[in-house]
């Protein structure tokens, strides 16, 4: 079973088992059809990624963005971009450095502190994200230096043509970790893992055979938009908790129920749009969280690497 079948397996036992976040069944086949076609879907935002340029570069912007694409439960304590998210805040950060420098070398990444990456992202160099983020990136110029010899397009070389053998390779970096427990068990959900493979093929880095085998890319913004849209029943009380501001504590119950029933609900609506994978539901449901209706309700929080 490869890594992407053991998230799918995990995610529907989750599923089927949970009682926090309970997936409306009988709602899926009408919301799978409203979605909009596949060729209506946005690609990635040319204003706040390396979209062109040779490929090195690129491989090497969207590895670097996606070992540090985590941290939405400090995001509500980071400094801004005017009118932008915390990713984008994030990503353009990155960008205007690339731009105006280039990529930082495996080595460098290995050395980088919490004082340069929050100079280049114009954050505090205090805040506890920016050493999380040094730490990710510490082992990302590691493993790029260690087992590729430098070169950000070793990891998509070494997958010969496949998205699930790259996520397979992320996975086993600690920059990409992404397994909780759930009653006695081990569920992979690797979002950023997955992330990273999309992201390199949308920015034509890598041609992948196989994307239709990923999966969502679980984090805390699609299940907030699957319970608005009606398609995941939160308990009353998560729900209080959330819109209260509390943080949910990572690897808890609820948070693994929310993540693993936006994975399942994805495939059930791939099998009912034959046009649509689980990677593009991602998409779809992901550009929606950003709309003024989702962004006027409080959103679950987790401080958490994983996303």
């Amino acid at each position: 079973m490869t890594l992407v079948e053991e998230i799918r397996v995990g995610a529907a036992w989750v599923a089927e088992q949970a009682t926090a976040v309970v997936v409306e069944h009988d709602a899926v086949a009408a919301y799978a059809a409203a979605l909009p076609p596949r060729g209506e879907l946005p690609g990635l935002d040319a204003d706040a990624h390396i979209v062109d340029g040779p490929v090195e570069l690129r491989a090497a912007f969207f590895l670097t963005l996606d070992a540090i694409n985590f941290g939405s439960g400090w995001f509500p304590t980071i400094r801004k971009r005017d009118g932008r998210s915390g990713y984008f805040t994030v990503a353009l950060g990155l960008r205007d450095r690339f731009r105006t420098r280039g990529a930082w070398t495996a080595a460098e990444l290995r050395r980088i502190d919490a004082a340069e990456i929050a100079q280049v992202l114009g954050q505090d160099p205090a805040h506890e994200l920016m050493a999380l983020f040094a730490r990710s990136l510490n082992d990302l110029g590691a493993h790029v230096a260690d087992d590729h010899g430098g070169r950000f397009m070793g990891p998509v070389e070494a997958a010969a043509g496949s998205a699930v053998a790259l996520v397979e390779r992320l996975a086993g970096w600690y920059c990409f970790a992404d397994a909780s427990p759930y009653a006695g068990r081990t569920v992979p959900l690797y979002k950023r893992a997955q992330v990273a493979a999309s992201d390199l093929a949308f920015a034509g880095v890598a041609e992948f055979g196989d994307l239709q085998r990923l999966t969502l890319f679980a984090d805390n913004l699609i299940p907030h938009v699957l319970r608005l849209d009606g398609i995941l029943r939160f308990d009353p009380d998560l729900i209080a908790r959330i819109e209260a501001g509390e943080l949910i504590e990572h690897d808890s119950p609820e948070e693994v129920e929310m993540r693993a029933g936006a994975i399942h609900v994805a495939e059930l609506i791939a099998a009912a749009r034959p046009d649509l994978t689980p990677q593009l539901v991602d998409q779809t449901l992901w550009t929606r969280g950003g709309g003024a209706f989702y962004k006027a309700v409080p959103r679950p929080r987790s401080r958490t690497t994983a996303y």
